[in-house]
């Protein structure tokens, strides 16, 4: 065997992928622990409703992901959202604020006061934060108070995290680069614009703008599942395999799983943070934490029909401030054709996060009772719903808190020091599916070229929900 893939979610199922293109005489086995492939992608059909139990979309500004559809011929599946053409909100003082879709808007607009403007501005001359703090530690150290809910309902779009524990150098490293390259965040985005101006006119490019929001008409779902069909079960992919430990040998790696031992050159572990560490245990039981914190999310689809309007845009977020009960919501049946049968509208409220796990916990009836009477404060939906269902996913975000960075440093140093070994998945380079293929695509092509899997620098990443 060359190469072992454990776990056959999006991260495990690219990586297989990649390989049958790269390398296609070597032979590849995926280990998967459950039932069905996909992992956290599984879309949710029923009574003419399309939820999603994981992520909703992914944005089409990344190389490798629309390789990636090209090759498996998604790209004539798929069906986009501009950014452009869809608002965000943020509930602010008990009502919903647009969000401006441009840095020139939204400092124009009556977000904050103009004394808040002034501080931002500031900014060109803070210098760099030291040591690691966390995002709240950072935006006030640089841009004032007054971005703080605002940030707040950034990050519990992306991580439902608290910004008073995440780590800004593990949520946006690129923003941080930009302080500590240029000696401001703002001066940092300027000579960006500068350079992007330069080379458009040196190579005469268009203007990009902002990006789409990518799905398929049958869901998320759907990637997981073409990525699946070129396996074959016994082959190419054994499913109901949990994996009990890892070890060396001498041509390479043992796997000890439920099916029996498995050796192979290589092995990629395309797991997220947490399971990838529990089977690291077996191998080296020294390590800088043995658990990172995760937050919990429960969707809520809910279905409306006549006399139940959404106002235009993707969906709406809270910072912690605000109190609610839902961290926010997502417009659904705005963002894609056929979320919803016709003349309804479904939106999904999500519940809990970092902050608030003990609401994972309430029933299902309650659960709706309560996200129902706080959606209804903001949105006007009238009548009970004729559609609700509460999704539960069975893993959690991974939270980049402190101890982040030695973690990650920790990993880098066993794939160096262990060849063929190859760790990536859901949390070490990123949650978004963009970050999975990217990582899965370099560890595919760093096992082509048998050489350490070397960490592409983050970029600075634009946040969207």
């Amino acid at each position: 065997m060359d190469t072992l893939i454990i776990g056959g979610g999006l991260s495990g199922l690219t990586v297989a992928h990649k390989l049958q293109q790269l390398c296609p005489g070597q032979q590849t086995l995926i280990l998967e622990k459950s039932g069905r492939a996909g992992g956290v992608i599984w879309s949710h059909a029923e009574d003419g409703f399309l939820a999603e139990n994981g992520p909703h979309g992914f944005l089409d500004n990344c190389p490798e992901s629309q390789l990636l559809l090209q090759e498996t011929g998604l790209d004539q599946e798929c069906i986009k959202a501009p950014l452009s053409k869809f608002v965000r909100y943020v509930c602010m003082d008990g009502a919903l604020r647009c969000i401006p879709q441009s840095p020139p808007k939204i400092i124009m607009a009556p977000l904050i006061s103009p004394l808040a403007k002034l501080r931002v501005l500031a900014e060109l001359f803070k210098k760099p934060l030291p040591g690691e703090p966390t995002v709240a530690e950072w935006v006030e150290h640089r841009f004032g108070p007054a971005l703080l809910p605002y940030v707040d309902a950034v990050f519990t779009g992306t991580y439902a995290g608290d910004l008073n524990r995440l780590l800004i150098d593990g949520v946006m490293p690129g923003v941080r680069r930009l302080e500590t390259t240029h000696g401001s965040v703002l001066r940092g985005l300027f000579a960006k614009m500068k350079q992007a101006r330069q080379d458009k006119t040196t190579i005469g490019a268009k203007k990009k703008g902002l990006p789409a929001m990518t799905s398929f008409p049958g869901g998320m779902g759907r990637l997981p599942e073409r990525l699946a069909e070129s396996l074959q079960a016994g082959r190419d992919i054994l499913l109901n395999c949990g994996v009990q430990s890892i070890s060396k040998s001498q041509s390479g790696w043992v796997v000890t799983s439920e099916q029996g031992n498995h050796e192979a050159r290589n092995l990629v572990l395309a797991l997220p943070i947490n399971p990838s560490l529990s089977l690291l245990h077996t191998f080296t039981p020294t390590m800088p934490q043995n658990v990172v914190p995760e937050a919990r999310i429960v969707t809520i689809a809910m279905g409306f029909g006549l006399g139940s309007t959404l106002p235009p845009g993707f969906g709406y977020l809270a910072p912690e401030q605000e109190k609610r009960f839902c961290l926010g919501a997502l417009f659904s049946s705005n963002m894609f054709p056929a979320r919803a049968p016709q003349s309804h509208i479904l939106l999904e409220a999500l519940i809990g996060g970092r902050r608030h796990p003990e609401r994972l916990d309430l029933d299902d009836a309650t659960l709706i009772r309560q996200a129902l009477q706080d959606l209804r404060q903001l949105l006007p939906l009238q009548g009970e719903p004729v559609y609700a269902r509460v999704l539960r996913p069975k893993g959690g975000i991974p939270q980049l808190e402190a101890g982040y960075p030695a973690l990650l440093n920790w990993r880098d140093q066993l794939m160096q020091e262990n060849q063929g070994l190859f760790i990536h998945g859901f949390g070490w380079e990123g949650i978004g599916l963009n970050d999975m293929i990217k990582s899965a695509t370099q560890v595919a092509e760093s096992i082509k070229e048998n050489s350490g899997a070397a960490r592409e620098e983050a970029a600075v990443k634009g946040i969207y929900f």
